[in-house]
């Protein structure tokens, strides 16, 4: 045995691995819930655009991403370095506290993958394949490997000189998927019919699935950021549990006294809110914390998934509704309700911890919000203009599964939605789809 396996800890290690495989399954996951958000005529295109996030962001985080975000830091704490580019100098012996490193990069990893395929949501039904083939992987090395740097990257400007705290990833995961989504739906503009059209979820059961393989897998992500099998850990999967389940319940109540109507994509959303603002804080606070963080977040974000429709944007899955918004409470949350017992030393407002902890969560959060906001916007104005970043008009009316993918999820429906079909589209392997389906 080498002197570097002697420090792993083999419960440790096998928890990570379980947690791991865990935070994978959440981008299935996603894919069905978002899947089953869109309309019929999208629903691969929706599908793959979560799928094929798994292989670009791999490909970019081996080459240098974890570098970038986990190396030693390079320059004012605002990146690492390219010293393990290609994962150069990592070994089966390296070791990371007390896991293997090259499990640590692959737990990083699978939170990469799943924070690129949330933005997907903010463009669904309209954006061109090819041009987020692009997006992907220049957005997480421009955009998510900063942002993971500052909050967790030894030496991160947010974590080593402000002080801030996320536990999980609220701020590289939730808030800059969400800022993301919101600069990427304004460079795109409204899909045809915005405001107009009935643009229902086609599959409920679908998207209450995926919202399950969500949450179960939510529990790798928050858990497992403790990076052992230990007591944070066991507080974190409880905490991720309660605030779920506050969120779903504080979402209900609002559609209930709203509309007059509980409804299963309100269950899955409540469910989803309160995971996504107990991410940052589900280490950081007691259990009565975490219900008051679920509670909010699934109240809020109830009526904040209904901004789009006020201010014109056009946030196709409620990405900005659910991630951003409930990202922001559940960090800020962190200054009112932070506790010493978990922390090790920050408390919060609530606690006796004064003003100073909720300023550094303020700060923190705008800080990443107008990093990626400002980031993406650009980039997608650059891709728009290089290559075009929207489908064209009879891709939108036909639906992106068959003018794009050359498939149908199903047998019927399709062809029903939208404008008629061109002659363009009923050729090669799509007419062929077209005449068996007819």
């Amino acid at each position: 045995m080498t002197l570097a396996a002697a420090h792993v800890n083999t419960g440790d290690t096998a928890w990570l691995l379980a947690a791991t495989a865990l935070v994978l399954l959440m981008t299935p996951g996603l894919a069905l819930f978002y899947g089953g958000m869109v309309r019929t005529k999208s629903v691969l295109n929706m599908l793959m655009m979560s799928f094929v996030s798994i292989a670009l962001v791999t490909v970019v985080w081996l080459a240098a991403g974890y570098s970038l975000a986990f190396g030693g830091d390079a320059f004012a704490g605002l990146v690492g370095g390219l010293g393990h580019s290609g994962m150069r100098g990592i070994g089966p012996d390296g070791v990371h506290g007390t896991v293997p490193t090259l499990l640590f990069a692959t737990f990083q990893l699978t939170f990469a993958i799943v924070t690129a395929a949330l933005i997907s949501g903010a463009v669904a039904d309209r954006a061109k394949f090819s041009a987020w083939l692009v997006f992907v992987p220049v957005w997480t090395l421009l955009v998510y490997v900063p942002v993971a740097h500052w909050v967790w990257g030894p030496g991160g400007w947010i974590v080593a000189r402000l002080g801030a705290l996320d536990f999980a990833g609220g701020m590289p995961v939730e808030i800059a998927s969400g800022a993301s989504g919101l600069a990427l739906c304004l460079v795109l503009g409204p899909r045809l019919g915005f405001k107009k059209d009935a643009m229902r979820p086609h599959n409920l059961p679908m998207v209450i699935l995926g919202a399950g393989l969500l949450w179960f897998g939510w529990f790798g992500f928050n858990a497992g950021s403790a990076l052992g099998a230990n007591g944070l850990a066991a507080a974190a999967f409880l905490n991720t549990l309660a605030a779920g389940c506050t969120g779903l319940l504080g979402w209900l109540f609002v559609e209930q006294r709203r509309d007059g109507h509980p409804t299963t994509l309100g269950a899955a959303s409540g469910a989803v809110a309160g995971l996504v603002a107990i991410t940052p804080s589900c280490g950081t606070v007691s259990l009565l914390g975490a219900l008051v963080v679920g509670l909010a977040a699934g109240v809020v974000c109830s009526y904040a998934v209904s901004w789009k429709f006020r201010l014109n944007y056009d946030d196709s899955l409620d990405v900005v509704g659910v991630h951003l918004v409930g990202g922001v409470i559940g960090t800020l949350l962190i200054g009112l309700f932070a506790e010493r017992a978990m922390t090790g030393g920050t408390e919060g407002l609530f606690y006796g911890g004064g003003l100073v902890p909720l300023g550094r969560q303020l700060l923190a959060v705008a800080a990443v919000a107008l990093y990626a906001f400002g980031v993406t916007y650009g980039l997608g104005r650059l891709l728009d203009k290089v290559m075009g970043l929207r489908a064209s008009e009879d891709q939108e009316h036909t639906g992106l599964d068959l003018t794009v993918h050359a498939e149908t999820a199903y047998d019927h429906g399709v062809l029903g939605h939208g404008a008629p079909v061109s002659h363009s589209v009923l050729t090669g392997t799509s007419a062929q789809k077209v005449d068996s389906q007819a």
